[in-house]
């Protein structure tokens, strides 16, 4: 029987049924082990959050700041106070994302008051840990407190998740774009100029899959109402570093490689993408995954073009384009060397039947 588009036939021979067995057996395996390493990412990462060093702003000679602070801290190490040399400096780190928040000495009044300055869109669940102890250390010091949000979520996006769920979509579609080509034309590019082309193509399809990202949140459903060419060049730039981080790992590996990419960019990349809870919410080892890994980058990356400035979009979008070109160099690596000894799909032929005797 011919095979059809989506259908290939089992082996018909003993050998070829034994062989395909014990393969399937071994991937069997091999799919076993990601899930379980799947399941053991997430539920190691995500059941208990809890914070731990959150980064809080304070000017270095701004004493009663420093000292409440400092209060917080001898109680609980949920809070870290990070000094800066003037209240410009602190700002300018509240809107690159270095903290969740700036408190400072209200100025003028007779009474000691505090002013508590965040920005609930780096993570929501940050800012609301960051207000509540403040609030409970002023209280007990006697201290006026305000709180004013400088950065507020979008009123559509409460929760603050659709950068995550934003950004691991185009990762998603990145890598599992480049893993149809290799299912389809094969996994490894035989000259340099067709890998050239899958490169091109990549980068066209990522380009695509960035602009249907941007109109889905933002015309769809009406989550962001601006910045929409940022997105979608943060979008293009994220599913392009996939694809092609995708593609290296395959040009190398095979398919293979695909079981190394779902664990990079999946089991580990979206519990450690600090997209669900903060990184400093989570344990030691996911912590600083959001600085290297594409799915933390792309969350990153998302937010900053949405809520805050330049200063906090440099590092992930040039992270990210680190990724996509060491990944094209790799794939353009693979096709040199490894190109014209690896078969293909579309150089496959079936053999001719043997002629019959008519007798």
């Amino acid at each position: 029987m011919a095979d059809g588009v989506g259908y290939r036939a089992e082996p018909v021979g003993r050998e070829s049924w034994r062989r395909s067995v014990i393969r399937g057996t071994l991937l069997l395996f091999g799919t076993l082990v990601l899930a379980t390493a799947f399941i053991a990412a997430y539920a190691g990462a995500l059941h208990q959050p809890t914070p731990k060093d959150v980064p809080v702003a304070v000017v270095r000679g701004d004493q009663p700041a420093r000292m409440l602070l400092a209060a917080i801290r001898q109680q609980d190490r949920a809070l870290k106070p990070i000094e800066y040399g003037s209240r410009s400096a602190a700002d300018d780190a509240l809107a690159g994302r270095d903290v969740y928040a700036v408190l400072a000495s209200a100025t003028g009044g007779g009474t000691p008051a505090l002013t508590l300055v965040t920005a609930s869109a780096a993570a929501p669940l940050a800012a609301q840990v960051i207000g509540q102890l403040v609030q409970v250390a002023a209280q007990r010091g006697q201290v006026a407190l305000t709180v004013t949000d400088a950065v507020p979520i979008a009123a559509n996006d409460p929760r603050g998740l659709v950068p995550f769920y934003l950004a691991i979509g185009l990762v998603l579609g990145g890598y599992l774009g480049s893993t149809v080509l290799g299912l389809t034309i094969g996994t490894t590019p035989r000259t340099v100029s067709r890998a050239a082309a899958r490169i091109g193509g990549l980068a066209v399809y990522s380009a695509l899959l960035g602009l249907s990202g941007a109109l889905v949140t933002g015309p769809g459903l009406d989550v962001w109402h601006t910045h929409f060419p940022s997105l979608v060049g943060a979008g293009a730039l994220a599913a392009f570093a996939a694809a092609m981080a995708a593609a290296a790992v395959q040009g190398w590996l095979g398919m293979l490689g695909t079981g190394l990419v779902i664990l990079l960019l999946v089991v580990l990349g979206n519990p450690g993408s600090g997209g669900i809870y903060a990184p400093e919410f989570l344990p030691d080892f996911f912590r600083d995954m959001h600085l290297w890994n594409i799915p933390g980058l792309a969350t990153d990356l998302i937010r900053a073009v949405i809520y805050f400035g330049p200063d906090a979009t440099a590092r992930p979008a040039a992270t990210l384009a680190i990724w996509a070109a060491a990944a094209l160099l790799l794939l353009l690596a693979a096709a040199a060397i490894r190109g014209n000894g690896v078969p293909h799909s579309w150089t496959r032929r079936r053999p001719h039947p043997a002629p019959q005797d008519p007798h």
